[in-house]
């Protein structure tokens, strides 16, 4: 005997819109400029945990810095191959690149001079094309850590820094560092051991799709 369809929205519009609703209702924003409320909503849609609100530190000018940055072509420079997968390209305004240095080669060599991570030593060759970028971190403390660190020995800044490694080990201590002396680069991180891909790819597809429309 066949059992009936089950109940659930399966248009993908109205998914979309639903979602976005109720996180809206949901979480507590009142904290945010609208274009931060863009950028947390998607990061609470990435995660299904409205709470994580509570736990957003930035800069106050981090969406608009991101997101004109990206407007003028700037490239997304990613810690791990999933933040990059994340990022939905149709949204980017400028078909911009999608850099991802993890897996090159020399790496691995690198990180054994460092005395540092693979994660770490693919942040090195972020160099020519970090000026005015946007940086998403997602997986690795010791890539916030280290790009902090080649900063404060001047390296170029980029226009944003998107801060959301995950773990136990070093991602809640990068964040603060990244929150407590910022280098004058606009940020938006998550505080705690809470991060991980998904969330850095929905700050970078919030500052791509247009803040405003996202928050209405």
């Amino acid at each position: 005997m066949s059992r009936p369809p089950l109940p659930y929205e399966r248009d993908p519009k109205s998914i979309y819109a639903a979602s976005f609703a109720n996180v809206r209702a949901e979480a507590n924003l009142d904290r945010f400029t609208p274009e931060m409320q863009a950028v947390v909503i998607r990061l609470i849609h990435a995660c299904g945990m409205v709470e994580v609100a509570d736990r957003i530190a930035y800069s106050a000018n981090a969406a608009v810095a991101g997101s004109m940055a990206l407007a003028k072509g700037a490239p997304v420079l990613c810690d791990c191959e999933m933040v990059g997968a994340g990022i939905i390209r149709r949204y980017l305004p400028a078909d911009n690149q999608v850099i991802v240095t993890l897996n090159n080669d020399g790496v691995p060599a690198r990180a054994g001079d460092i005395g540092n991570t693979r994660s770490a030593a693919a942040v090195e060759l972020w160099e020519p094309h970090i000026e005015g970028a946007v940086v998403a971190i997602g997986n690795a403390p010791t890539a916030l850590f280290h790009l902090l660190e080649l900063i404060d020995q001047g390296f170029p800044k980029p226009a944003c820094i998107l801060g959301f490694p995950v773990g136990f080990v070093g991602a809640a201590e990068s964040k603060a560092e990244l929150a407590a002396y910022p280098r004058e680069c606009d940020f938006i991180a998550l505080r705690g051991r809470r991060g991980g891909s998904a969330i850095a790819s929905a700050a970078v597809n919030a500052l791509s799709a247009g803040l405003p429309e996202i928050a209405s």
